[in-house]
Order: C-alpha cells, then sequence, then structure tokens
C-alpha cells in the first residue's frame, strides 16, 4: 500500500499548482485520498471511531490550508468525519441489540446493563448527530449514561472476548466508513445526472433561459430539457474576462439548441424577456448565499428587479456548513491580470508609475460572486430541489455539529 502522508504531500502540491481545478474533481479526489487514509488506519483496541477522527482531521487540516478558497474540500472532510460518527452510533447500537439477544445473565442485571447501554447510546447519538437547537439544549442526559458499568468476574477469558468483540467491531467500524465513502464518491460521480434529471419539472414549452458563462451542471441540465423535446431559447451572457459563455453557446448549437450571445452589460437589457435565470455554483454558504462566478450578482440583482426566478444548480458536496461571516474563511480568488490588460499595456503602466508621469496602476480580477440569500429563488441539488431557508436542514443531514469549523494552521 503506498504512504499516506506521500499521497497527501503529493495531492496538497497539486492543489497549490491548480492542477486539481473545480468543485467536482476537487471533491471526488478528497474523497478518495481520505478513504486512503480511513483504509490504513491502524486498528487499536480502545477507541477506534476516535483514532479515525484523528486522523481524518489531520490530513483534512493539511488540504484546507493547501486551498482555503476552494470550499469543496472542507465539506468533504466534514463529511467523512460525519460518516465516522454515524457509523460508530450505529454500531454501538448494534452491540445493544446483540447483548439483548445474546445475554445469559439474570433479568435484573440484564435490564440494568441493558439500561446503562442504551442512555449512553442515545446520549451519544444526541451530541453527535443533530445539529444545536433549542430542543436539544433543554434535553437532559440521563445520569444513568455516564455510571459505571458494574465489574463483572470472568477472569482472563471474559478479557480476551471483550478483546476479540472490540476488534472486530473496530474491522466493522473501519469497513462500513469506507462503504459510506464509496457512497459519497458515487454521489459525486452521478450528481449532473441527477440534477439533470429534473430538468423537464422546471423547464417548459417556448421558455427563455437566460445563463452566465459556463458551467458543466448547467450544461447537462439544458441538454437533458432538450432531449425531452421541449423547445426552448437560450441567452448566453458572455462572462468576461474568461469569455466561458462563448464555450458554452457552441455546445448548446451543437446539440440544436436556439442560442443567443449577449454581453454581460446587456443582461438588464434582455431579462424583461426571460422566463427564467439558470446558473451554477461555486458553493451554498449555510446562510443560503451563494458563492459563484463573477457577474452573477449583477444577474441575480437584474432578475430581482424583473421578478424572475433565479435558480441555482449545485451538487451537494457544494453545500458548505459555514456562514460568509466566518472569520476562517477566504472566499473570493484573484486571477492573473492579465485576462483584463495585455502584459505588454501592464508594463508601460508600471514604467509610467515609476518614472512619476502617472500613478501606478493595480488590476483586480476576482474570480467569484456573493449572492445573497434573498435573490435566490431556489436550489436545485442531486437531492431535490430546496428554498434558500431550507438549506439549514440539509446541513444538519450532512455535518456534525463538532466538525462545522475544521481549523487551518495559523500561520508563522
Amino acid at each position: 500500500m503506498p504512504d499516506v502522508q506521500a499521497l497527501v504531500n503529493d495531492f496538497v502540491l497539486k492543489i497549490k499548482r491548480r492542477k486539481i481545478e473545480g468543485s467536482q474533481a476537487t471533491a471526488k479526489h478528497t474523497a478518495e485520498l481520505l478513504r486512503q487514509v480511513v483504509s490504513q488506519q491502524r486498528i487499536t483496541y480502545t477507541n477506534q471511531a476516535a483514532s479515525l477522527i484523528d486522523a481524518v482531521k489531520a490530513v483534512g487540516e493539511q488540504l484546507i490550508e493547501a486551498n482555503p478558497v476552494e470550499l469543496a474540500i472542507g465539506n468533504i472532510v466534514r463529511r467523512v468525519l460525519h460518516m465516522i460518527r454515524e457509523e460508530n452510533v450505529s454500531s454501538a447500537m448494534s452491540a445493544v441489540e446483540e447483548l439483548a439477544l445474546g445475554s445469559d445473565d439474570d433479568e435484573a442485571e440484564h435490564d440494568n446493563r441493558m439500561g446503562l447501554s442504551a442512555a449512553a447510546v442515545a446520549a451519544a447519538a444526541r451530541s453527535t448527530l443533530r445539529a444545536p437547537s433549542l430542543q436539544t439544549l433543554l434535553e437532559d442526559i440521563p445520569d444513568s449514561a455516564t455510571a459505571p458499568h458494574p465489574p463483572s468476574s470472568g477472569g482472563d477469558s471474559e478479557g480476551k472476548n471483550k478483546s476479540a468483540e472490540s476488534s472486530s467491531r473496530n474491522k466493522k467500524l473501519k469497513h462500513d466508513v469506507i462503504e459510506a465513502i464509496n457512497e459519497l464518491i458515487q454521489e459525486i460521480d452521478t450528481c449532473h445526472e441527477l440534477i439533470s434529471a429534473q430538468a423537464v419539472e422546471h423547464i417548459h414549452q417556448n421558455e427563455v433561459i437566460l445563463t452566465l458563462g459556463h458551467s458543466r451542471t448547467v450544461k447537462e441540465f439544458l441538454f437533458a430539457a432538450n432531449e425531452k423535446k421541449r423547445s426552448f431559447r437560450v441567452f448566453v451572457a458572455e462572462g468576461a474576462p474568461r469569455y466561458q459563455g462563448h464555450v458554452l453557446a457552441k455546445e448548446l448549437v451543437g446539440k440544436g439548441l436556439q442560442t443567443t450571445v449577449i454581453t454581460d452589460s446587456a443582461v438588464f437589457a434582455m431579462i424583461s424577456r426571460v422566463n427564467m435565470v439558470i446558473v451554477g455554483a461555486h458553493a451554498i454558504m449555510a446562510n443560503g448565499g451563494v458563492i459563484a462566478p463573477v457577474g452573477i450578482n449583477m444577474v441575480a440583482l437584474a432578475a430581482q428587479r424583473h421578478a424572475v426566478p433565479f435558480v441555482v444548480l449545485a451538487g451537494s458536496h457544494k453545500l458548505c456548513p459555514l456562514y460568509p461571516h466566518n472569520p476562517e474563511l477566504l472566499l473570493n480568488d484573484f486571477k492573473c491580470p492579465s485576462e483584463l490588460l495585455d502584459f505588454g499595456e501592464f508594463s508601460d503602466c508600471m514604467d509610467y508609475g515609476q518614472l512619476g508621469d502617472s500613478p501606478p496602476i493595480r488590476v483586480e480580477n476576482p474570480a467569484f460572486d456573493y449572492v445573497a440569500p434573498k435573490l435566490v429563488s431556489l436550489f436545485i441539488t442531486d437531492m431535490g430541489g430546496h428554498s434558500p431557508s431550507y438549506v439549514y436542514r440539509l446541513i444538519a443531514d450532512y455535518y456534525s455539529a463538532e466538525d462545522l469549523v475544521v481549523r487551518r494552521k495559523s500561520a508563522p
């Protein structure tokens, strides 16, 4: 088996050099790496779940530090941590059921042990799998959950049996976690198809759709509606300065879709003719806000002004459990200035600035916009359509409260 740290270092280097870009590719590679971490973690007879959580957290901190702007990395790390906690609680509940079926003790001692185990499992489930709420704050953990189990007299043979049972549970826990990660990887691979399958429910005959830039999710969504014999027209804003809208327009025309390319500045002029705006996203924040390619916030404002539905397509791996105001987050990335200004023109401006003839020039080329949740009409994910106000519920299903913040290493 390859060394885990070597795999981590290689992946970190690829992220820093931008050899792996895009939320889906990054999320899939992160999940595959964490699967290797879990599979090669040494089994101990004490607390396998805590050992796996510590190992995943240690690797996750390195990956998040490599590219804090790519929020999909932290999302996958936190989802794997939630899987470990979830499978650990399931394993504990299975052990309680086995104890109830296979115990040969008298009824009084059996009921006592069952009460202690059930209370402990219930307390663990509440603390690890449920998000903070008023209901969980008001619930009291039973005293029996923390009470020590009565000592039993069984000698060395009972100790060996317990050790064997612990080893078996640890192996089963690791196997279950790996199976859960495999399902996560499959979910990432198939998110485009699951989202596209809902296209026929949202795009109707003779509608006019507006989008900006290039998104594979949006492209597959429009292709799926076209395959269902829906006749509609698409306006594609070019998405300056990278002009990825030109690429999307060519691909749509290749499939026979009526496509019109417009400049970004023409969005307000054309929005009154549009029935729906459909865009992709870089990440969905916990408050329902969207981190999207630059220029989409302008489209969202135009859609709100003319009461046009603004629909965001995103896989569940883009659902981030953090808020935009969290201090450890970096929500924007700045691309090369050459996309806005040619190198020769830029060097001339720098020369003028050094000579004192004109002030030095700064070229800002941000990659992302932030779209407020009030501007979003609907999220379409691989799990179905949801309103921005429902995002908190999805976060409670996918993440544990303890893992909402994976701290990055502090800068020296």
